[in-house]
């Protein structure tokens, strides 16, 4: 570069460079004004829903579970929010300290701290037997092929709490009842084991009689 261009750059940029800097300054200085104050309030406002949020689906739950989400994927959490559906839950992710304020209000004791890093609720209108059952399949689904990864994927559900006995449920008895079959299951299993030994009594009556009726 000639240096009679070369001075020409030069001065053109100390003759820029002190606008630049006052520009840049401004801009800080509305940043921190404003943009800075509207991201807090916005905040702010997202915890008055959140807790709104929360509150709303508590009274209306008859469980709640509490499970780890991290490292799950959303397409997952969404598949997850879908089955949920069918029995009247709904999984929500709220920040732990709110979640122990709602809990606080309602008299529930619940170590939030202790649930894990990302807690994600589950509130639900059903019973601990309904409710786990959609919540341990999904978990145990997305666990992959082997019996390990699986065995670790279910133990992201971390606990629940029966609204109605007032007692939290640990993760091994959540566990436990979501493997269980339906009620409706149970209850037909039991009814098969009482009708079959009748079946075979009235088995063997009905033949004692079609004897009794040859000899005479």
């Amino acid at each position: 570069m000639p240096a009679l261009e070369a001075g020409f750059f030069v001065l053109q940029w100390r003759t820029i460079l002190p606008k630049l800097s006052l520009t840049l300054v401004a801009l800080a200085e509305w940043v921190a004004k404003e943009d800075i104050h509207q991201i807090r309030m916005k905040t702010k406002t997202q915890k008055g829903e959140e807790l709104k949020t929360g509150k709303k689906f508590l009274e209306k739950s008859q469980v709640l579970i509490f499970t780890d989400f991290s490292k799950v994927k959303t397409s997952d959490i969404r598949k997850l929010r879908q089955q949920l559906k069918e029995v009247q839950a709904k999984y929500f992710v709220i920040k732990k300290r709110l979640l122990g304020l709602i809990l606080k209000e309602q008299g529930i004791e619940v170590d939030v701290k202790g649930l894990g890093t990302q807690v994600g609720t589950i509130f639900s209108e059903t019973d601990i037997e309904k409710s786990s059952a959609p919540v341990y399949k999904f978990f145990y689904g997305i666990g992959g092929d082997t019996k390990a990864g699986r065995a670790e994927s279910v133990k992201k559900i971390v606990g629940a709490y029966d609204l109605k006995k007032k007692n939290f449920i640990e993760a091994k008895d959540v566990l436990f009842i979501g493997q269980l079959p339906s009620r409706e299951v149970l209850l037909g299993q039991l009814f098969g084991m009482i009708a079959a030994p009748i079946s075979s009594l009235l088995y063997v009556l009905n033949e004692r009689a079609k004897q009794t009726v040859e000899t005479k």
